[in-house]
């Protein structure tokens, strides 16, 4: 059914451009994004305090929606620091620095370590969990602490990260701007990120080796590779006994939940939720334990960290996706029904459009998601940008009457490899600094495998949608 396109559309279009443009640039997209709203919010409601209102309303719509995802965030980042700062978090990975004896078993070791930190603990915190106690090891057996920086960056902040199977937020944000669910994205996305993964780590792993083999490899080293970021941290000492068992017990509750996620069908929120809900009891039970009569003030300091990150991660995010969300379903919930009769919302409406204007096949769609979601990702956050990606995915999607799932996950991998902290500079610094290496060397040496991981994964897609 011929839609007609109104100026809403073509506003909601021009504004899309004008902020990948803007992201192309490395500026910032936040106040263009609040701009669009109020446009929108003018043009449909011709009131300027509804419009104004509209800003405002759009922030408190868009926070609901990632309510869950800051929330866990930042649980998890709490739980992590009382973890580090008692020292749990080193007898977790002790046992397995015993098999590191080659720099190759360094390599893969430390970044498939991390991989399965960064699914339960996301991937800066992962860091600062076992960066301190690997990377002596790795650096005894011949891994150059760059080699170890590249491992733990393209596993953590970018295989695991990129999937996000456990926590859910990059899938959520991407889902949501796409209007589906979770799940089909999270399926969709599986052979995409073992495709990504693969290419990329292999290609790191063969460069470093060849780089070293020809006299090219540079350290990029800029402070002591001992330096940890938690050097500064006031340690805390508990009774050897009580660590051993917390050690133990953290991954056995964490893996307790997994298998009851497969045994309840849990997905989405509730898992989620119940990750968040265990980190919580972690964190008191080891506050507690830590902070001898000062448990609950402690208790209190460590949620307040946790949250002060949280929300530095998600702030510029916030704004971005509240005009995103104006593409679906929020716009007539926030604005009122002011589209065509017939639309199903502006995304959807622009899509039937492009399908009837422009010869549009998986090969394109598959092709413009990944150069839309690298782009997004130009501004180091990885997340900001993925909304549009959904957005995107969900365009491209309807015409071609297919392939949204996939789309939308291709769109959210190449956006969280570049803007996650894999190739953008000032997004690497949790890495780069737990290793003592620059971020601007580390950028250099992860550029080559990661576009290559995106062209391969691209063409993959292709088949796929």
């Amino acid at each position: 059914m011929d839609i007609e396109l109104t100026a809403l559309h073509w506003v909601y279009l021009a504004f899309i451009v004008f902020i990948l443009v803007l992201m192309a640039r490395r500026r910032d997209t936040v106040m263009l994004c609040v701009i669009g709203v109020f446009a929108l919010g003018l043009i449909a409601t011709e009131s300027l305090t509804r419009s104004v209102s509209g800003i405002f309303n759009g922030f408190i719509y868009a926070t609901k929606e990632l309510a869950g995802t800051i929330f866990i965030i930042s649980i998890i980042v709490s739980m992590s620091r009382v973890m580090i700062k008692t020292g749990i978090n080193e007898l977790m990975v002790a046992p397995l620095t015993r098999f590191i004896r080659t720099p190759a078993i360094a390599f893969w070791g430390i970044g498939i370590i991390m991989l399965v930190s960064s699914f339960f603990f996301w991937p800066s915190p992962g860091v600062a969990l076992i960066g301190a106690v690997l990377l002596p090891v790795a650096r005894r057996v011949g891994l150059p602490a760059l080699g170890a920086a590249i491992a733990m960056n393209l596993f953590g902040h970018g295989i695991a990260l990129s999937g996000d199977y456990v926590i859910q937020g990059a899938p959520k944000l991407t889902a949501d701007a796409a209007g589906l669910p979770v799940s089909e994205v999270m399926e969709a996305s599986v052979p995409l990120v073992i495709v990504m993964g693969a290419v990329t780590t292999i290609a790191a792993f063969w460069m470093m080796l060849r780089d070293q083999k020809n006299g090219k490899w540079r350290d990029g080293l800029v402070a002591s590779a001992d330096r940890s970021i938690q050097a500064s941290d006031e340690r805390i000492a508990l009774p050897p006994r009580v660590r051993r068992w917390a050690a133990a017990i953290i991954p056995l509750l964490f893996a307790a939940d997994v298998a009851a996620m497969f045994a309840f069908d849990l997905q989405g929120g509730d898992a989620t939720a119940l990750i968040g809900g265990t980190a919580v009891i972690i964190l008191i039970v080891l506050a507690l334990l830590a902070h001898r009569g000062e448990g609950l003030e402690e208790t209190t300091s460590y949620l307040v960290q946790g949250f002060q990150f949280g929300f530095k991660v998600f702030g510029p995010v916030i704004p971005i996706a509240a005009f995103f969300y104006l593409g679906d379903a929020a716009f007539a919930e926030l604005l009122g029904s002011h589209l065509p009769a017939g639309s199903h919302g502006i995304v959807n409406d622009l899509g039937v459009a492009l399908a009837e204007t422009v010869p549009v096949n998986g090969i394109v769609g598959s092709i413009t998601l990944t150069v839309t979601g690298a782009i997004t990702g130009l501004d180091g956050s990885g997340f900001s940008g993925i909304s549009l990606a959904g957005s995107v995915a969900n365009m491209f999607a309807t015409a071609i009457g297919s392939g949204a799932a996939t789309l939308t996950a291709l769109g959210q991998v190449a956006a969280i490899w570049v803007g996650g902290g894999t190739i953008v500079p000032w997004a690497l610094i949790p890495a780069a600094a737990i290793c003592g290496v620059s971020p601007f060397e580390l950028a250099r040496r992860n550029l080559k495998p990661v576009l290559i991981g995106l062209a391969v994964t691209t063409v993959v897609a292709m088949f796929l949608v």
